[in-house]
């Protein structure tokens, strides 16, 4: 068992690393939280996978427990599906004594997060994420949110959780697609600040990667807990998790989130940039290159067919731009990344597509 620490003052909590930790998770959450109801919030899939599991844990330590189930999918945060939250919280009775458990990938985490965050002004919510992007980042550091028509994620708040809890036997059961969609992710977090991390994706594939999930989890759930300890609410460093999410969200937009799932976004936004700032002199020569080898290892898109100036009109709401400015985080090398603000006129330089992709 792996436990990291997030020392955020009063918002402080614990990420925990185990095996099996999802069949006697009761137990563990009885040590954080006295809440007598629990809105257990999943989306279908996850419920019929592992809701009785979760439900009989939690029952067993004296929660009562309703579970809230929503479609799976991205087309579920929303405005809509949040008021159906509200209201199966009202119809719970739950209080603010009470508390949420988020149990899902990211999309129930921003989702389920963002209704207790403002439910009744806010009541208590746990994670047990159940993907690897939600187990590596979305679970931890308290962005919660929907989507709105103008753009992702642009209603939320940042709300801590009270904890984390990560059992990577839960990702047994993930579609392969998915699995790859989480490394990209975890191929961000070795571009930012960990070499290492990266150069050990560089040597292991799909049927070894389950022996080294706790370590990968491990290393990059410690990067983004020392990154949010610094700086809570995104206004500087934090920002750097978002490496390849300008361009890649973009394209889930562009392809209205039913063609690219969030981690096939992120691998062509990291190739995409990173191809445009080495050819301007700003990241090491061989790195876009190293990249793209590393991204096809596991069988993620490097590029789309859709033009940068297709791309362009998605990129004007992204939540990094400070006026007409907004801020690129491109890498000097691999494990080393900076902050780029860039003027508005100049944003279609760095989303060129490079043909060799």
């Amino acid at each position: 068992m792996k436990q990291i620490h997030v020392n955020l003052g009063k918002d402080s909590y614990d990420i925990q690393i185990e095996k099996g930790l999802l069949d006697h998770v009761g137990a563990a959450l009885r040590k954080v939280i006295q809440a007598r109801t629990l809105a257990v919030i999943s989306d279908d899939t996850v419920d019929g996978l592992y809701g009785g599991r979760l439900e009989r844990s939690l029952q067993e330590n004296g929660f009562t427990v309703r579970r809230m189930v929503f479609p799976a999918g991205e087309s579920s945060k929303s405005l809509r599906m949040l008021a159906n939250l509200y209201q199966g919280m009202a119809d719970a009775g739950l209080t603010r004594s009470d508390a949420v458990i988020t149990f899902g990938g990211g999309v129930t985490g921003d989702l389920g997060g963002f209704a207790a965050a403002t439910y009744l002004r806010g009541i208590p919510f746990i994670q047990i994420p159940t993907t690897i992007i939600a187990q590596v980042d979305s679970s931890v550091g308290g962005k919660v949110a929907v989507d709105l028509p103008s753009g992702k994620n642009q209603a939320g708040s940042f709300y801590q959780p009270k904890a984390v809890f990560i059992d990577p036997e839960l990702l047994q059961t993930l579609p392969i697609r998915f699995i790859h969609d989480g490394m990209g992710e975890v191929i961000k977090y070795g571009c930012i600040r960990d070499r290492s991390l990266f150069e050990l994706l560089e040597t292991v594939d799909d049927n070894s990667l389950p022996a080294y999930w706790e370590e990968i989890i491990g290393r990059c759930c410690a990067i983004k807990a020392a990154i949010v300890e610094r700086d809570v609410f995104d206004l500087g460093e934090r920002m750097i998790l978002n490496f390849g999410h300008t361009i890649g969200h973009a394209v889930e937009r562009y392809y209205s989130y039913g063609c690219y799932t969030h981690g096939e976004g992120v691998a062509v936004g990291m190739a995409m940039l990173t191809c445009r700032t080495e050819a301007m002199g700003l990241t090491q020569i061989g790195t876009a290159e190293r990249i793209i080898r590393l991204l096809k290892r596991y069988s993620l898109p490097a590029a789309v067919r859709a033009s940068a100036s297709d791309l362009l009109p998605y990129i004007g709401h992204d939540k990094k731009k400070r006026g007409s400015r907004l801020t690129f985080i491109i890498l000097k090398k691999i494990g080393v990344c900076e902050l780029l603000p860039v003027a508005g006129e100049d944003i279609p330089h760095y989303i060129r597509k490079r043909e060799f992709i």
